[in-house]
């Protein structure tokens, strides 16, 4: 859209390819110094074998294709045996691989929109019930249940706050606007890891972005709006710009 000169909703180009590309973005996360999963990155021919992984890592491993959504291609591993299927799985879909160290705790969500600055979402929560023991692929899309959404997330308000905060620095960090949705992990001890940045977030009706701004007093219909304008202020702002001297 952006080589096409047409008004697009959501992060420009940079940042959408940052955001997908789970090594890159983890690297843009720590230099701006927000806390992130510990994550391994390599191609085929240079993979780190199972035993070096877990002794960075721990156990289990999560196995991911390095750009990829919807948990398309990820596994989670305990032992060499599903780490060699498991790199099988994700080689089918990029020719890079992330292996990250397993983060025990709440998985967390918060939406991100651009208003006159960028401003966050309630935080939600997804509690996995599926036998993957993860958010899979299967959970979001073919089991409806196997997962459950919990809007807004039982969090204390200085937690949510702090949810909040780091969504946007984390956005930012990354150069988004006009829309992402921000996922943690929470951990038992309270330490908030931003897992990833989701550019295209989910949009239906059950989908964790709408649904966020929905209870934080942002209806559907205003959200879809609001997007659609900012898209268009944004094209005139770049419609002004020059391109050389």
């Amino acid at each position: 859209m952006k080589l096409a000169n047409v008004a697009f909703v959501g992060p420009g180009i940079l940042s959408s390819a940052l955001c997908m590309d789970k090594e890159f973005s983890k690297h843009m996360l720590k230099a701006a110094g927000i806390p992130t999963v510990t994550t391994l990155s390599f191609e085929r021919d240079n993979t780190v074998p199972y035993a070096e992984a877990v002794r960075g890592l721990g156990s289990p491993l999560f196995v991911k294709p390095a750009n990829m959504g919807s948990s398309v291609g990820v596994s989670k591993v305990h032992s060499e045996a599903e780490y060699d299927e498991a790199l099988s799985s994700a080689y089918q879909y990029d020719t890079k691989v992330v292996v990250e160290s397993f983060a025990d705790g709440q998985e967390i969500e918060c939406g991100v929109l651009s208003l006159d600055s960028l401003q966050a979402s309630v935080p939600g929560e997804i509690v996995p019930t599926n036998n993957d023991g993860f958010y899979s692929y299967d959970a979001k899309y073919i089991d409806d249940k196997g997962a459950k959404l919990v809007f807004p997330a039982n969090l204390p308000a200085d937690l949510t706050r702090k949810v909040q905060d780091m969504s946007i620095a984390a956005a930012r960090a990354l150069g988004c606007e006009g829309m992402v949705r921000v996922d943690f992990f929470l951990k038992a001890n309270g330490e908030l890891l931003v897992n990833e940045l989701n550019t295209i977030p989910g949009f239906t009706a059950i989908s964790m972005y709408p649904k966020l701004w929905e209870v934080s007093g942002v209806p559907p219909e205003a959200l879809v709006i609001h997007l659609i304008n900012h898209a268009r202020r944004r094209f005139d702002r770049e419609s002004e710009l020059q391109s050389g001297r």
